[in-house]
C-alpha cells in the first residue's frame, strides 16, 4: 500500500506549538514512539488523523495557520526545499508538484495560465481534513514570503467548507479570507507569481533533482505486486474486482500475477480483502455516506455481505465504526 513520509521535523514542530508530541500521537490513534527514528513512513489515513490530533489539541486559534506561520526554511521536506532554488513561485510550483507524492499523501494540480492557480487533489475516500487543506494553502503564502522576501498576498483562496470565523486567516493573509469553492485551491497574481527570489539557494535544485529523480523512480520501481494490486483495487472498486480485470490492469496476466503474489506470501483474494476493509474503515470515518453506497463503492453487490466481511476484519458493525470514529 501507498505510505508517505514523516517529515523528522514534525515532532520539534509540535512541541513548538505548545502540543506534546506523545499526547498527539495518542490521540491520533498511533505508537508512542513513531516519530522518533528518521525515515518513517505512514499511510494516508494515519497521516491525516496526525494532523487531526494536533487540531483538536492545540492550544491556540486555528492549528492550520500557527503551523504556516512557523514555516522555515530549515524544516522543510527535501522536494519542498528544493522548490527554494527556483526562479520564482510559478516554477516551485511545478518543481513541487512533480516529487510531492514521494512526502505526502496529496497531490497538486498547477496552472500558470491567467495567474498561477494550485489546487489540491486528493484520492477519495483518503481525503484530507479540513485542517490540512487549510494548511496546505496557508503553506505557499509562507513559502512565497519565505523564498521572496515580500509579504505576498493571494488574489483568492477557496476551501469546500470554510471556516465559520476568519478573523486569524484574514490578518495572516492581509484581508483575503477562505471563500467557498468546489475544491481547495490558491490563486496568486500574475505579478507574485513571477516575483524573483531571494539569493541564497542557487545551485541547491541541481544538487538535490537527480536524488529526488531517483526516489521516485525507486519508489515506483521497488513496489511489491502486493502493493501494485492494492493500488490497482483502489483505482477500480467498485467496478472491477476479479483477478482477471486487476491483471489486465497491471499489463500482466492473471496467472502470472497470481504466482507474483504467492511468492510474496499472499493471494489476490487476501489483497482484495484488505482493500476493501481500508477502503470501508475510510469511508465510515471520514464521509456521511450511507451503508448501502458504502457497501457497493467497496464492490459488494448485497449489504448483507458487506455487514459480515466487515464483522470478519474489525470485529465491528458498519454503525459501531462509524460511532467510535466521532469525537
Amino acid at each position: 500500500m501507498s505510505t508517505y513520509a514523516v517529515n523528522p521535523a514534525w515532532r520539534g514542530t509540535l512541541a513548538s506549538l505548545g502540543l506534546d508530541p506523545a499526547a498527539v500521537l495518542r490521540r491520533a490513534g498511533l505508537p508512542a514512539g513513531l516519530l522518533q527514528p528518521p525515515g518513517v513512513r505512514i499511510r494516508a489515513e494515519d497521516f491525516f488523523a496526525l494532523w487531526e490530533a494536533a487540531e483538536a489539541l492545540s492550544p491556540g486559534p486555528d492549528f492550520a495557520i500557527r503551523a504556516a506561520e512557523a514555516v522555515s526554511a530549515d524544516e522543510l521536506d527535501v522536494p519542498v526545499r528544493a522548490g527554494l532554488a527556483s526562479r520564482d513561485v510559478a516554477q516551485a510550483a511545478e518543481r513541487i508538484a512533480a516529487y510531492k507524492r514521494l512526502v505526502y499523501p496529496v497531490a497538486l494540480d498547477v496552472r500558470t495560465n491567467n495567474g498561477l492557480r494550485i489546487a489540491l487533489r486528493p484520492r477519495a475516500p483518503f481525503t484530507p481534513p479540513s485542517v490540512l487543506e487549510r494548511f496546505e494553502l496557508l503553506f505557499w503564502v509562507a513559502f512565497a514570503r519565505l523564498a521572496t522576501g515580500v509579504r505576498v498576498r493571494p488574489a483568492r483562496v477557496t476551501i469546500p467548507v470554510p471556516p465559520r470565523r476568519q478573523e486569524a486567516v484574514e490578518s495572516f493573509l492581509d484581508g483575503v479570507v477562505f471563500t467557498p469553492g468546489h475544491r481547495a485551491e490558491i490563486v496568486f497574481s500574475q505579478v507574485d507569481m513571477h516575483r524573483p527570489f531571494v539569493c541564497g539557494h542557487h545551485g541547491l535544485w541541481e544538487e538535490l533533482e537527480p536524488q529526488l529523480r531517483s526516489r521516485l523512480h525507486d519508489l515506483e520501481q521497488s513496489a511489491a505486486w502486493s502493493e501494485r494490486t492494492h493500488a490497482a483495487l483502489l483505482r477500480c472498486l467498485p467496478a472491477r474486482r476479479t483477478l482477471a480485470e486487476t491483471a489486465a490492469e497491471l499489463a500482466t496476466s492473471p496467472r502470472t500475477l497470481q504466482r507474483r503474489l504467492e511468492a510474496e506470501g499472499t493471494s489476490f483474494q487476501e489483497v482484495l480483502a484488505h482493500t476493501r476493509e481500508r477502503l470501508a474503515r475510510a469511508y465510515l470515518q471520514r464521509s456521511t455516506l450511507s451503508y448501502p453506497d458504502i457497501a457497493f463503492l467497496v464492490g459488494y453487490d448485497e449489504l448483507t455481505s458487506f455487514h459480515r466481511s466487515l464483522r470478519n476484519w474489525t470485529g465491528e458493525t458498519p454503525r459501531g465504526l462509524r460511532l467510535h470514529a466521532s469525537p
